[in-house]
């Protein structure tokens, strides 16, 4: 089975389901596996430590799939500045044509990406964040809801509001994120008119996910309850796994706690700890909603094909149940 929609029709690519970039977890194997199921992998640049490190990171890729891939390019404010001009630059002189950007306004980035024919999908978290990124150029919108891993946003919109919202407002092809774990999420997304949808959490449990098989083993034990949002009291509302480091963080700021109360506690090196050391105690780490609707480590590639055909038998179903009614009355 094949969903053509505006979305696979504008990157190129079989499946309307992509990858979203993860902090590291979206590396060479496992954006190689979710192409070779003809999705769209995503190699996360800022994993990488240097714009070289992922120059090197995108090569790997082509010697592990010949199908479209790209890179997500995640821009925000940090203590330690990045580079961000010059990962920019390694990955358009690597070839890559698709582009996810995130965070802040990507404008500054849109002309040179255009010049070099880069198509850019931008992740946004709210309606009026999506109408602005189309007015400044992005082929595709990325819509995030609630329910998602990382960062929601702090309008508390789930995605069953979210997508057709934003969905009416922009003309570009739109990818639907957040709560997404299998076919009849897909088939959900596209009824509501979406192009297709993006999944980290269901990726992150994946075989070629280069995690800590601990890890992935937690997001199968665990239910849609098991996640904390952090950051609250601050307006940057992180999404977590609840373990001893999360529920310590919102029990600090809860009190009238300031960011340089938990900063220990929320390293970003502990939570890489996390991903390569299968101790999920061991700092926060993201997952979203969805892993409540995730019970085994399947192969990446085999998992995009399935959900296409779980997808399809979802929607025949209800047109055979709706047309059995009809029928009987």
């Amino acid at each position: 089975m094949m969903f053509s929609t505006r979305f696979t029709e504008t990157f190129g690519i079989t499946h309307p389901i992509v990858q979203g970039g993860m902090q590291w977890v979206g590396r060479a194997e496992l954006a190689a596996a979710v192409a070779n199921g003809g999705g769209l992998g995503l190699i996360t640049a800022l994993t990488q430590p240097t714009p070289e490190g992922l120059a090197a990171e995108i090569a790997r890729c082509r010697e592990l799939t010949d199908r479209p891939f790209g890179v997500n390019l995640t821009i925000l404010p940090t203590i330690d500045p990045v580079p961000y001009d010059e990962y920019r630059d390694a990955i358009v002189a690597s070839g890559v044509t698709v582009v996810e950007t995130a965070g802040s306004n990507p404008a500054p980035h849109m002309p040179f990406f255009k010049e070099h024919g880069v198509k850019v999908i931008h992740k946004c978290t709210s309606v009026r964040h999506a109408v602005k990124a189309e007015n400044v150029g992005v082929d595709a919108i990325s819509i995030d809801g609630f329910e998602c891993a990382g960062h929601p946003g702090e309008d508390d919109i789930p995605g069953l509001v979210l997508i057709p919202a934003a969905a009416a407002k922009i003309s570009i092809p739109l990818i639907a994120s957040g709560g997404f774990a299998d076919g009849r999420g897909l088939a959900a997304a596209l009824a509501l008119g979406a192009d297709g949808v993006n999944m980290g959490t269901r990726f992150l449990c994946t075989r070629e996910s280069p995690v800590h098989q601990r890890v992935k083993e937690r997001v199968v034990e665990a239910t849609e309850l098991d996640t904390e949002l952090i950051f609250r009291t601050l307006r940057n509302t992180s999404r977590v796994a609840s373990n001893a480091v999360s529920r310590e963080t919102v029990e600090t700021l809860s009190a009238k706690g300031i960011f340089e109360d938990v900063r220990h506690l929320v390293n970003g090196k502990r939570g890489r700890g996390v991903y390569e050391l299968g101790d999920i105690d061991a700092g926060v780490w993201s997952v979203g909603l969805s892993q409540g609707l995730i019970h085994e480590i399947p192969s990446a590639t085999e998992l995009v094909g399935r959900i296409v055909d779980e997808a399809e038998e979802v929607i025949r179903a209800q047109f055979e149940r709706i047309f059995a009614r009809a029928e009987l009355r």
